[in-house]
């Protein structure tokens, strides 16, 4: 019993001190004038910056701030003094774009950084890259030539998640002649049927997955780097580490060579593996994912007229020659952090 009173006890204390933190939590603020968030392009912007302890303004902060277009800041300021705990700083733009503001705040030995970003008519950006003559023909022509290869599936029954509703299993196909094979977890609903499917797509990075069991979807969540998705953490973290480390850069001169030229090709023959499956009701088919997953949602629902719907959360990959206009670009920024690829 005194060990167990000696446990609550600590844990208690625990709360109080987790909570005295939460408490104390300093946090830089900037916030537009509307409340909206969007302009008109000329129309003046002016961006509040508060930083705040124990959700009260905290006066006489040294803070840096940054204004301009997202990525290429055009107004740099560094050491001013908020007597009062408040700045304000106003900026506009001309043309369609996204305006950011992003201060720093320095309290003792710590940095803390807060932003925001305002979108002058952004309905009305258009994309600097131009699709390039071969586009539709050279993918047309590199999933024919995958699709060549059988998809060979390989389904392993994970009775662990199995749920009431849906056998849970981890699968495996080929993708292309050289390309490996894609590992993913698929949920099946058990009730005799045909269902809808829903394929999802990673975000940036190297983990496993878990899968979805909604019961009364088909659900495919894959991995793109070509090994088991149920591996202990450490493993996936020691690839991030080493093997994988940056792989969003491997062979990006070379469109045949560059990582995610497996990666298109292996999500597009995610889609061909659902259609095979028995279960599938073959009209109804989404693609879904966030970042670097909503940019492979964008080229899945281009690419494949079998998919009728997709959901595409801040998608990465996107518009890489605006950079030539010193316009934000789409993670991973590759011309603004690795410059250009050679001819």
């Amino acid at each position: 019993m005194k060990k167990i009173t000696l446990l609550f006890m600590s844990l208690l204390c625990a709360l109080v001190v987790a909570a005295q933190i939460r408490g104390n939590e300093i946090r830089v603020i900037v916030s537009p004038d509307h409340t909206d968030w969007n302009y008109r392009p000329n129309e003046k912007c002016t961006f509040t910056v508060r930083v705040m302890k124990a959700q009260n303004l905290l006066p006489d902060v040294t803070v840096d701030y940054e204004l301009g277009p997202e990525m290429y800041p055009t107004e740099t300021k560094k050491g001013l003094v908020l007597k009062d705990g408040v700045l304000k700083v106003q900026g506009t733009m001309e043309t369609p774009g996204f305006l950011r503001c992003k201060v720093t705040a320095h309290i003792g030995s710590h940095k803390y950084e807060g932003l925001a970003t305002a979108a002058y008519a952004p309905q009305q950006l258009q994309p600097i890259t131009q699709l390039p003559d071969d586009f539709l023909d050279y993918w047309a022509n590199t999933l024919f030539d995958a699709r060549k290869s059988p998809l060979n599936p390989v389904m392993t029954l994970l009775p662990e998640h199995c749920t009431e509703t849906d056998n849970v299993y981890q699968v495996s196909f080929r993708t292309k002649a050289w390309g490996g094979r894609f590992y993913g977890i698929l949920s099946v609903p058990k009730k005799e049927g045909k269902y809808p499917a829903l394929l999802r797509v990673p975000g940036a990075g190297v983990r496993p997955y878990g899968g979805d069991t909604p019961g009364k979807v088909i659900t495919l969540e894959v991995g793109i780097h070509g090994i088991p998705v149920t591996m202990e953490q450490s493993v996936y973290d020691a690839l991030a580490a080493g093997a994988l480390n940056n792989y969003w850069t491997f062979g990006r001169d070379n469109r045949d060579n560059i990582y995610y030229n497996r990666v298109v090709v292996g999500v597009l023959r995610a889609v061909d593996f659902i259609c095979s499956l028995p279960q599938y009701n073959g009209n109804t088919l989404g693609v879904t994912g966030s970042s670097q997953g909503g940019a492979l949602s964008v080229m899945t629902a281009a690419l494949d007229p079998r998919v009728t719907f997709f959901a595409a959360v801040h998608p990465a990959l996107c518009d890489h020659e605006a950079y030539t206009k010193k316009r934000a670009c789409g993670w991973p920024h590759y011309f603004y952090y690795y410059g250009a690829p050679s001819e």
